[in-house]
């Protein structure tokens, strides 16, 4: 794997999120709409410049792929052997709900896998990061590391699952009929990877849409804990990135 400097890298984190927090602190942060009518704030923007400036210092060879700036033709990007993938802020909802849930995501992808990642959450100061072979961390608002590791559901117990609290879903209702839950663990935006990364949850199904960059540092960190990250359809195979359409699958991530 390519060699990156983390402590660089989760401090590029920081920067955005505190870009991300001068919008998130005014009375109004101006929303506006995408082309596919998902909310788009000014926070969207800064926190964008911030990592992709921040990334290309780091390697100006390694190209950057956004959600900010995603219109990159495929044919361009099908080369890529090494990328950023970035979401500058991601739970743009619950920004707006400001119940502080939203991260800002940074994964490199080599050979159409997730390598490293990094999500933070700037309103509640607490940053996770994992990468692969070297397992991974997360550091709290009080500066205290713990080391991630997933857990399995105690036997007979039932799973902790992870639901969004922004995106309910027939589908999952209809996948959970068959599933043994013992609790479940409402969180927003990529920190529900997280919390499966930390042992809180043993469970996370997603069956609503989502992209590339909403998973791939999520991707990362869980794998980094010993956890996996699979298609819906076939639990043997891995999200894999880069893909012409960069819609995601469906996927499970479970220990």
């Amino acid at each position: 794997m390519t060699t990156i400097d983390s402590e660089a890298l989760c401090a590029l984190a920081r920067r955005a999120g505190a870009a991300i927090l001068e919008v998130y602190h005014r009375p109004d942060f101006g929303i506006e709409s995408k082309a596919d009518d998902s909310p788009l704030t000014a926070a969207d923007r800064k926190s964008h410049a911030v990592i992709d400036a921040g990334l290309r210092e780091l390697d100006p060879a390694i190209p950057v792929l956004s959600e900010e700036g995603r219109d990159i033709p495929y044919a361009e990007r099908r080369q890529w052997r090494r990328f950023w993938l970035v979401d500058p802020l991601d739970g743009t909802k619950e920004f707006i709900k400001r119940n502080g849930e939203f991260t800002v995501n940074i994964a490199l992808i080599e050979d159409g896998r997730p390598v490293l990642g990094v999500i933070y959450a700037p309103a509640l100061d607490l940053l996770y990061f994992g990468a692969r072979g070297a397992g991974g961390w997360r550091q709290d608002a009080a500066g205290d590391v713990q080391t991630l590791g997933v857990r399995a559901p105690e036997a007979d117990a039932g799973h902790a699952v992870v639901k969004s609290r922004s995106h309910p879903s027939g589908a999952l209702a209809e996948y959970l009929e068959g599933v043994q839950v013992a609790e479940s663990v409402p969180v927003g935006s990529s920190l529900k990877f997280c919390v499966v990364a930390e042992g809180r949850a043993t469970l996370y199904p997603r069956f609503g849409p989502t992209m590339e960059w909403d998973t791939a540092a999520g991707q990362a960190i869980v794998e980094a804990a010993g956890g996996r990250v699979v298609t819906a359809r076939d639990p043997e195979v891995p999200l894999r990135y880069n893909k012409e359409d960069l819609h995601n699958d469906f996927f499970i991530v479970s220990a």
